[in-house]
């Protein structure tokens, strides 16, 4: 165990001296932003419910953002309750403000993945839009790195379990239109 947190932290300040870099971080501290809270993929989620043609996405969303909160923001954060890594790695530098809660797993990662996936997987996208959230997922879950928040496996969780998330999601989605003719005639 003590040498994969070795390497993460090692992960972590090779990107501090080798790819941190005046243009990149702008724009890196901008995407970690924008997963803030899941609000982008919440207002998407949102948005995607007010439209009959996007209705099916947006609920599948909704349950993988749901599914991502209950098992990594209140379940496995609390259980594994990991330090961050610029409490734990004094060379670090931190270059956004201090997080309140446990490292282990990424939420941002998460819940952005599970949104993605969701959505790609109810079938009311297109695959290139599919692929420019996917695209931005992943740039979220790379920002987390890039700005000192999350070890490495912190954020690899966060994909797996919101991958995960975004399968349920999709799943759940599909057997509430299928059991459920009542809800399903708004979708």
């Amino acid at each position: 165990m003590q040498g994969l947190l070795t390497v993460d932290g090692n992960i972590l300040l090779f990107i501090q001296e080798y790819i941190r870099n005046p243009v990149l971080t702008p724009i890196m501290k901008a995407i970690t932003h924008i997963g803030d809270h899941g609000l982008f993929w919440v207002l998407l989620t949102v948005a995607l419910l007010i439209f009959p043609k996007t209705r099916k996405a947006g609920l599948c969303s909704f349950l993988a953002l749901a599914c991502s909160y209950l098992l990594n923001n209140l379940f496995l954060k609390n259980v594994v309750g990991r330090i961050r890594p610029y409490e734990v790695i004094k060379e670090l530098e931190l270059m956004v403000g201090m997080a309140k809660d446990a490292s282990f797993p990424s939420g941002h990662s998460a819940s952005s993945f599970a949104s993605a996936v969701a959505i790609y997987r109810s079938g009311q996208i297109p695959k290139k839009y599919g692929i420019v959230l996917f695209v931005l997922a992943a740039l979220i879950a790379l920002s987390r790195l890039y700005v000192g928040i999350h070890y490495p496996t912190d954020v690899l969780v966060g994909i797996v379990s919101g991958i995960a998330c975004g399968f349920v999601g999709a799943w759940l989605c599909r057997m509430i239109v299928e059991k459920v003719p009542p809800i399903s005639k708004y979708l």
